[in-house]
């Protein structure tokens, strides 16, 4: 079996990504929605990048944040709420996943806001492991209630920039589709997600 050291694998995943965001960086559906939802994903990646020596995480966690990365990415190429993906369901199985699961809106939204919870709130785990002396029940549950704060506050972060920009934008970016509870569904899916990961990983740590 290959085996590829850390940093090695870090590069390719950096690469991967770096490609793969200039591919979708050249014609966005909306040059503006584009540039404010990577706002805070430009922040990110350099806090990660400057972090890396003094506070590195696993290869795991590192794949992790890559997914959510690519899923966010495609979002802010097309707009969260146009992404195209009952279009690549018709062209590539034949059937429409919109109808099949009786879907009225586009869910690619609500999709990236439960694997928030899903792939993020692991990394955020391990550095409350690495970097903490809580104990593992208590490193679970400040990582889940991190995962629903963050939530919150990008909300809230959203409420604010569509407020300021207004306008198509600010329809955009926000990305409500006509729904009055999507905050409130986008933070309880995020905390859902972020939920079953803590379960999954409590069973399978139960059972060693």
């Amino acid at each position: 079996m290959l085996k590829i050291n850390k940093n090695s694998y870090l590069f390719i995943l950096s690469t991967i990504f770096f490609l793969f965001a200039g591919w979708l960086a050249i014609a966005p559906l909306d040059r503006h929605d584009w540039l404010l939802e990577n706002v805070l994903t430009v922040i990110f990646i350099i806090a990660l990048m400057l972090s890396y020596r003094s506070f590195s995480l696993s290869a795991t966690s590192y794949t992790f944040i890559f997914l959510f990365l690519l899923l966010h990415e495609t979002g802010a190429h097309f707009t969260y709420a146009k992404v195209p993906y009952n279009t690549f369901f018709l062209e590539i199985f034949g059937f429409d996943l919109d109808a099949l699961l009786g879907f009225e809106r586009n869910q690619f939204d609500r999709l990236v806001h439960f694997l928030y919870g899903v792939l993020l709130v692991y990394p955020i785990y391990e550095i409350f492991k690495k970097y903490t002396q809580l104990k593992h029940f208590w490193r679970w549950f400040t990582a889940v209630n991190l995962i629903m704060t963050t939530s919150m506050i990008f909300e809230l972060f959203e409420w604010a920039a569509a407020e300021f920009f207004g306008g198509d934008l600010g329809i955009a970016y926000l990305g409500t589709q006509g729904d009055v509870w999507d905050a409130h569904k986008d933070m309880a899916l995020a905390s859902l997600g972020a939920l079953i990961t803590m379960f999954i990983s409590f069973r399978l740590t139960s059972k060693k």
